[in-house]
């Protein structure tokens, strides 16, 4: 009986390939609308999606479908969180693979460079002290992107200290300014543990959140989410590159120094910008790499859009999940992330046979 190959793709072939992305995408739709008619509130779902017709198309009765509580929920609750969900989890997906690339470890993910510390600063900053006040009803989600994208910075400008940034200095450098934001954060909890109120805000939205979508917020995710993926996907040969190594790809005429900055910066930002609407989810960037990998190999021209459409789903379904889990409470997405991901991610490592590419 042949064994199956984790470690170079259970499934290949281009037909393999085309039928996977066609059915991710499938699911992706019927999921999304599925899922707009699942909630707390009882609806019928044949309302449901009259009044998305009606938003979209204006097929419908005006008074019926276009105001009132169903509308309101259907149209300004539930379906723009799943809407942020997909964004969302697409992106933290996508930027899991190129930090994992970038730092060429396996390990990594979206908050390994400490991105996901500088962003829980900057929130904790926000709630605790006010600063960024003047940004408006959002600043603590435009504080939460200044900082991660404030840590993502000084990575580069430490791992290029004493030489030219490579994978091993750029996830030191990460530590250590993950180990100064988490420190700095817990200093300011300490300190104003006098104000419970404010303490617990800080902690919900370490934990994730979908519930303050809108379709403004949204627009800025998918159109950032949408040009990242685009663009690591046109570069996909680079990013087969890095598992090379640095040695290996300048002898094939491919110097991965500027480039790795350039990948870190976008990534970054599109972590930044998914922190800002929802928080600190963690697990997405981590393990929806690995099970695609499992199951189709290395090649990132298969990686990124694969990656791309699961991780989406898994999020959708994720914060379907959270609403329904808990009567008349709702579940913080990212415990529910962790809760799954961590025992599929151990599952996972303790395959002897599970390859990342490169050289083992």
């Amino acid at each position: 009986m042949k064994k199956i190959d984790f470690k170079n793709g259970v499934f290949q072939g281009k037909p393999i390939y085309i039928a996977a992305i066609l059915f991710l995408a499938a699911a992706l739709i019927f999921s999304l609308l599925w899922a707009v008619t699942i909630g707390s509130v009882d609806l019928a779902v044949g309302d449901v999606y009259r009044v998305i017709l009606f938003k979209l198309f204006g097929i419908g009765d005006a008074q019926i479908y276009g105001s009132g509580s169903m509308s309101d929920i259907v149209w300004f609750v539930r379906l723009p969180r799943l809407v942020l969900a997909i964004a969302i989890g697409s992106s933290l997906a996508i930027a899991g693979v190129v930090m994992q690339a970038i730092v060429k470890n396996p390990l990594a993910d979206p908050y390994v460079l400490g991105i996901s510390s500088g962003a829980s600063l900057g929130a904790t900053l926000a709630i605790l002290m006010g600063i960024g006040v003047a940004f408006g009803e959002s600043y603590v989600g435009v504080m939460a992107f200044l900082g991660a994208f404030a840590v993502s910075v000084g990575v580069i400008f430490l791992a290029n200290v004493g030489g030219k940034a490579t994978s091993v200095k750029l996830i030191l450098a990460g530590t250590a300014l993950s180990s100064i934001c988490g420190a700095l954060s817990n200093f300011l909890l300490y300190v104003k543990n006098n104000s419970s109120g404010a303490v617990n805000a800080v902690v919900r939205w370490t934990m994730g959140s979908l519930a303050a979508a809108n379709w403004e917020t949204n627009v800025i995710l998918l159109i950032t989410g949408a040009v990242g993926i685009l663009f690591f996907w046109s570069q996909y040969r680079t990013l087969n590159l890095m598992l090379l190594g640095d040695e290996s790809a300048i002898t094939l005429g491919t110097d991965l120094h500027h480039r790795r900055i350039i990948y870190l910066v976008v990534a970054s930002l599109m972590v930044g910008f998914s922190v800002y609407a929802a928080g600190v989810i963690g697990f997405v960037g981590l393990i929806i790499p690995h099970m695609v990998r499992m199951l189709f190999g290395t090649d990132h021209k298969k990686l990124i859009p694969l990656c791309a459409l699961l991780g989406a789903l898994f999020l959708l379904w994720a914060d379907v999940l959270c609403r329904v889990l808990l009567e008349r409470t709702e579940l913080p997405i990212g415990i529910l992330t962790s809760l799954v991901g961590a025992p599929v991610f151990i599952y996972l490592m303790a395959r002897k046979k599970y390859g990342f590419g490169g050289k083992e």
